[in-house]
């Protein structure tokens, strides 16, 4: 498998997943701004909306969409029990935090990171982020993963879009159960691993 990446972008998510399953994978980073590939190919010829992740998969088939690779990457070994068996209730449940996930959290992140937003605009997407946090908070206070006593895909993809607190400004400090739950997640040997290696990738031009 390749996992078309960006470093600090959502794509970390389906890394995390990949190394959290010991599945073997090959990593290629994506300029995303330029949309281009190390060896300057079109990255709209991979994705042709230009946006990590995908998953392309041996036999060349790809897959977008970061909480649908990860759920499908879970179901290659169930025995990790990284996400609950398709077709339970525990799996709808899953899917309803990777959902809020996606659209509570990740795409109101989203305008922070654009130069053209202004400042009093930006001010209103982190008072949406802070009240969800409030929520997430309150979900951690109760369990230590988000979807329950154990880790599973969810976790890769909170930890994920909540690191970009630090890059537009928004303080988390305040969610005490966040924060362990942060420094927990950054402990896991996967976790090292994926940012280490994607560390090393914004080091090659």
């Amino acid at each position: 498998m390749k996992l078309y990446f960006g470093p600090d972008a959502c794509s970390l998510s389906p890394h995390i997943v990949l190394r959290e399953l010991g599945l073997p994978f090959d990593l290629v980073k994506v300029d995303t701004k330029a949309k281009k590939l190390a060896n300057g190919d079109d990255f709209y010829q991979v994705n042709p909306n230009g946006y990590v992740p995908v998953l392309e998969l041996d036999g060349g088939e790809r897959l977008t969409e970061g909480p649908a690779i990860v759920q499908y990457l879970a179901d290659q070994s169930p025995a990790k029990n990284l996400a609950p068996a398709n077709g339970t209730l525990a799996r709808a449940h899953l899917q309803s935090t990777l959902n809020f996930i996606t659209s509570e959290l990740h795409k109101t992140y989203s305008p922070l990171f654009s130069a053209s937003m202004p400042d009093e605009a930006k001010q209103q997407f982190r008072d949406k982020l802070t009240l969800r946090y409030a929520y997430v908070d309150k979900l951690l206070q109760q369990h230590a993963f988000i979807a329950g006593d154990a880790f599973s895909v969810a976790d890769a993809y909170l930890y994920t879009v909540t690191r970009w607190a630090k890059f537009v400004g928004l303080d988390l400090s305040k969610y005490a159960a966040l924060t362990r739950y942060m420094q927990t997640m950054e402990q896991r040997p996967a976790v090292q691993a994926a940012l280490e290696a994607e560390a090393k990738a914004k080091k090659v031009a």
